[in-house]
């Protein structure tokens, strides 16, 4: 899948701000939490636009907390993550988390005047799991779906996928992920994400 540049302006908005506000957030409801922290985000991008320096420190201090990634690297890596050792799993889950903060900060200095529209929610007493319905809404064009799926944990609730215009941004890379380790097993693939992410890191000090 290839992503519109818009749609992973938002999800690096959305991963930068969150941990900013982890005391504040920690027991509000997953749509509001989501709304808030897009809305005051948005805010910090167009003030800061073009400053991919900074924008990658901010992005890269901020997402740690919030966002369950080793359950999205659960997610992306499939079947094959069984097979994995639980230090090969370690080391999969921080790259994976490496190269998604990275293709979000670049993305987000690109960030122009798209606009974010927030569906109806709905939760049952009890759910574990939720559904936050977004879109993000550009003049001349077909508003696209954007979806965040989160999970409750003690410390309040955390992102565990995205949906863009139904399709699973960690699933997206199963296909991939698969056929890296067909050919080289768990540890091609970790030295495959390492490679991306040592091409995101000298590509950024250029």
């Amino acid at each position: 899948m290839n992503l519109k540049p818009f749609v992973l302006l938002l999800l690096a908005a959305f991963f930068s701000f969150f941990s900013l506000a982890q005391a504040l957030t920690a027991g509000i409801a997953p749509d509001v939490l989501v709304k808030t922290v897009t809305n005051e985000v948005l805010q910090v991008i167009r003030s800061d636009a073009g400053n991919s320096k900074k924008t990658m420190e901010f992005i890269e201090t901020r997402v740690q907390q919030h966002f369950n990634f080793v359950h999205m690297t659960q997610l992306g890596v499939g079947r094959d993550w069984k097979n994995a050792s639980a230090a090969q799993q370690k080391q999969l889950a921080e790259e994976f988390h490496a190269l998604l903060v990275r293709t979000y900060a670049k993305a987000l200095t690109e960030y122009k005047n798209q606009t974010i529209e927030f569906k109806p929610f709905k939760m049952n007493a009890g759910d574990t799991e939720v559904k936050v319905r977004t879109q993000v809404v550009q003049a001349g064009s077909k508003a696209i779906p954007l979806d965040y799926f989160l999970e409750i944990s003690p410390t309040g609730w955390k992102v565990f996928d995205i949906e863009v215009d139904g399709i699973s941004l960690v699933i997206n890379y199963r296909e991939s992920f698969a056929a890296e380790v067909r050919t080289g097993g768990i540890d091609g693939l970790i030295k495959s994400l390492q490679g991306k992410n040592k091409t995101h890191v000298t590509a950024n000090k250029k």
